[in-house]
């Protein structure tokens, strides 16, 4: 982490569960998966570290924690641990916040209390069967646009991915979406406008150090087809070919999300209890300053003092 923590945060859910961010070593699965997806053994990955850092020493238009090898290793392992290519990816990633400064000047939770308090937005307390994070939005009936704006939406993916950043497990493995759209109505596929829909193809494809393994729309209403269309043009076929469509077919989900990692709303048995929005917010909360500090770095020109 980029500030000083005196323990891991996390929030007791119930007797039995606690949620927490997992910020420890690489379980056994992390482990093979990084070697054979992402080329990382211990040698390999030393050298990436000493090879991006003097890759981004050069780069002195930015401000960046180049003592943190943490730190740099988020980065290297989205792109397989290529110098290059993780350099590359940190500019574009410090790059994207100053373009879209508006929806990143200042953002920690404490600021974002809203959008979960209308719990439309949480992850899954369980992992699923490969090992990846999962983010549900319901963006349908849950979700008053009168209330959360889009922006505000968008907010609340960039805290989670962040946090998603800090956990190796996660860097590793990645991360999955489930969009539930049921209940969509037209007065909220109106919210949706083609700069928004720009801005999130162009978060997921370029600007974010975080696998995004697979893209899951469920419960959709026919009228979904208005706003996938806005958003279509912009994507590239990797991140195309990751995008399902399940509507309510919960046989078709369950081919690519284990049953036993989903709860019963999809079709699943898993004994997990759900999340709502708020529980993650406190866990959010404990993290405050971390994303303090994650603020104060980036482009040189575009930090505040």
């Amino acid at each position: 982490m980029l500030s000083e923590v005196a323990q891991v945060p996390e929030v007791k859910i119930t007797d039995d569960f606690t949620l927490r961010f997992e910020i420890d070593g690489l379980t056994e699965l992390g482990k093979q998966v990084a070697e054979k997806e992402l080329r990382e053994t211990p040698e390999v990955k030393q050298k990436a570290i000493e090879e991006l850092k003097k890759l981004l020493e050069a780069e002195t238009d930015y401000v960046l924690p180049l003592d943190n090898e943490e730190w740099l290793v988020r980065f290297l392992r989205p792109c397989k641990f290529y110098p290059e290519s993780a350099r590359d990816l940190v500019k574009r990633y410090y790059n994207f916040k100053v373009k879209h400064s508006k929806l990143y000047d200042g953002l920690t939770p404490e600021k974002e209390a809203n959008l979960f308090q209308n719990n439309i937005l949480t992850v899954s307390g369980s992992r699923d069967q490969l090992g990846r994070r999962v983010l549900v939005l319901e963006l349908g009936k849950k979700w008053n646009h009168k209330k959360v704006t889009l922006d505000e939406v968008f907010k609340g993916c960039v805290l989670f991915v962040e946090s998603a950043m800090l956990e190796p497990e996660t860097q590793v493995n990645g991360g999955i979406v489930i969009f539930d759209m049921e209940g969509l109505s037209m007065q909220q596929t109106w919210q949706f406008t083609p700069s928004f829909a720009k801005l999130i193809v162009d978060w997921l494809q370029d600007s974010i150090p975080l696998r995004v393994k697979a893209i899951h729309i469920v419960n959709q209403p026919k009228i979904f087809n208005l706003v996938f269309a806005l958003f279509k043009p912009f994507f590239r076929e990797k991140l195309r070919s990751r995008i399902y469509f399940h509507g309510n077919d919960r046989e078709s989900l369950h081919k690519h999300i284990s049953a036993k990692c989903l709860p019963a709303c999809y079709g699943g048995v898993s004994e997990v209890q759900r999340i709502d929005a708020d529980q993650w917010y406190k866990l959010l909360m404990l993290c405050n300053k971390e994303y303090e500090a994650i603020n104060s770095y980036g482009v040189k020109k575009a930090l505040k003092n």
